[in-house]
C-alpha cells in the first residue's frame, strides 16, 4: 500500500501476535507472508479439523479468514491499537479435504475507526474455496 514497508518493530509485533492467540495455535494456523496491508495465512488439513463427512470444518475456515483479516489490519495499526471483529460474512465455495488452506487478506480500506478487508481461501492445488468481507472497530 503506498509503497510502504514494514518496520523491524511492527515485524516483531505481528510475529509474537500470532504466539498470543491460543486458539490460532490450537487450530495450527500459520503466518505465511505479510506486507502492509495484507496477510496470508496457512493451516494444514488434519482429521480434527474436519466435519462427519471429511470436509473441513467451516469453523475452522472462519478462524483462518478472520486471523488472516486481523492480521493485515494490524500491519497498519499503532503499537497501542487494537481492533475487534465486527462482521464476518463467507462464502463457501468448494470444499477442502486434504492439504493445506491458505488464506490471503487485504485491507479495502481502513478509516479512523473501522476497517474493511476481504478474503481469498486456496486449497493446495491453488482454487478459490471460500471469499469474505470483514468489518473490524478500532477499540
Amino acid at each position: 500500500m503506498n509503497g510502504q514497508k514494514l518496520t523491524a518493530a511492527q515485524l516483531k509485533r505481528i510475529e509474537s501476535a500470532l504466539d498470543a492467540v491460543p486458539f490460532a495455535r490450537l487450530l495450527g494456523i500459520e503466518l505465511d507472508e505479510v506486507d502492509v496491508g495484507t496477510a496470508r495465512l496457512g493451516l494444514e488439513i488434519r482429521e480434527e479439523l474436519t466435519q462427519n463427512h471429511g470436509v473441513v470444518h467451516g469453523g475452522a475456515i472462519a478462524s483462518l479468514i478472520d486471523t488472516a483479516t486481523a492480521f493485515a489490519i494490524i500491519t497498519l495499526l499503532k503499537p497501542d491499537e487494537k481492533v475487534t471483529t465486527v462482521d464476518l460474512t463467507i462464502s463457501y465455495l468448494r470444499p477442502l479435504t486434504e492439504g493445506r488452506a491458505q488464506a490471503v487478506a487485504r485491507v479495502v480500506r481502513g478509516g479512523r475507526r473501522l476497517f474493511v478487508v476481504s478474503a481469498e481461501v486456496f486449497g493446495t492445488d491453488q482454487k478459490l474455496a471460500a471469499t469474505a468481507l470483514s468489518t473490524y472497530l478500532k477499540l
